[in-house]
């Protein structure tokens, strides 16, 4: 061979190296490939998440824009019991205001007299014992059934002498010295109950629990939710909270019908305005008719007294 094809022939194993380049490339590619396909990926689930959290917010915002609808709509859409419902509302206010307190001069002689507590006492616990029935009772030997014979001779059985099984110290016999049926009642006098009342009013009224209204319900047909309106504006408490003695005369038929099943409330009328129901309740508020009637009657009492 030639000295020429000796040089030529290095040249001609640096063509194989073009290959192994581009073998080289191609090897190289996958991982381009990879990292933009898993780029690709991360870039898709953000943007799904992104459209799950704007379809998330835009949930309660339509809700909230069907609600305000809605609350629109409503006024609109009210007529026949609704819309007499919303009419009454006023209605109802301004005959609870109409009711109010009427301011009252308490008479001295009733309202402002000394407190006798032992005299109260005695006529509280007169008018309770008045109160009991009275139909306890038990029955004596004499009265239970049986027992007529002697159980065993006098003499010789070592044991104590019986006369009868129905002896109060045997099992089924009477009772020795039980309660029997009688009344409890007690003879107090009319002027210790007046003066007791005075007593128990003076009290109430000096604390500022005494109050006068001019009426609890307006018109002619019996309103409980009113008159209760009225006693929470009178009396500055809820209805319930307290207990009230409402005096109410008995042809007063608008208050009894819409105070007698209220809670907290005792109604009851001037002419058995009595100690004991006064003390019992935290307020005693009077009807402007109630009150000229038992003022009246109170005030013919004490001239009495006096003479």
């Amino acid at each position: 061979m030639s000295p020429a094809s000796h040089e030529e022939n290095p040249e001609v194993p640096e063509v194989p190296t073009q290959p192994e380049e581009a073998a080289e490339t191609p090897a190289a590619a996958p991982p381009a490939t990879e990292a933009g396909a898993k780029a690709a990926d991360a870039a898709g689930e953000q943007a799904a998440e992104a459209e799950e959290a704007k379809a998330e917010e835009a949930k309660p915002a339509r809700r909230r824009a069907t609600a305000a609808a809605g609350e629109a709509a409503k006024p609109a859409a009210r007529t026949g019991r609704g819309a007499r419902s919303v009419a009454k509302a006023p209605a109802k206010k301004a005959r609870a205001a109409a009711s109010t307190q009427v301011q009252v001069e308490l008479p001295a002689e009733i309202f402002e007299t000394t407190v006798n507590v032992p005299l109260i006492h005695q006529v509280v616990v007169a008018q309770q014992a008045a109160a009991r029935q009275g139909t306890h009772a038990t029955k004596t030997r004499g009265e239970v059934r049986g027992g007529g014979r002697k159980p065993y001779r006098q003499k010789g059985t070592g044991r104590a002498r019986q006369g009868s099984v129905r002896a109060p110290q045997f099992t089924g016999g009477g009772i020795a010295g039980g309660p029997v049926s009688r009344s409890h009642a007690q003879k107090t006098p009319k002027k210790m109950k007046a003066a007791a009342l005075r007593g128990a009013l003076s009290d109430r009224a000096r604390h500022g629990l005494v109050q006068v209204v001019s009426g609890f319900v307006d018109g002619e047909t019996p309103k409980t939710a009113d008159a209760v309106s009225v006693l929470t504006a009178v009396t500055g408490t809820a209805a319930g909270a307290s207990t009230v003695l409402v005096v109410a005369d008995r042809s007063d038929d608008l208050t009894w019908k819409s105070l007698r099943n209220a809670r907290g409330v005792h109604l009851i009328d001037p002419g058995q305005l009595n100690t004991y129901d006064v003390l019992s309740n935290d307020r005693v508020i009077f009807t402007t008719a109630a009150y000229e009637s038992f003022v009246a009657r109170a005030g013919a009492v004490g001239g009495q007294e006096e003479r």
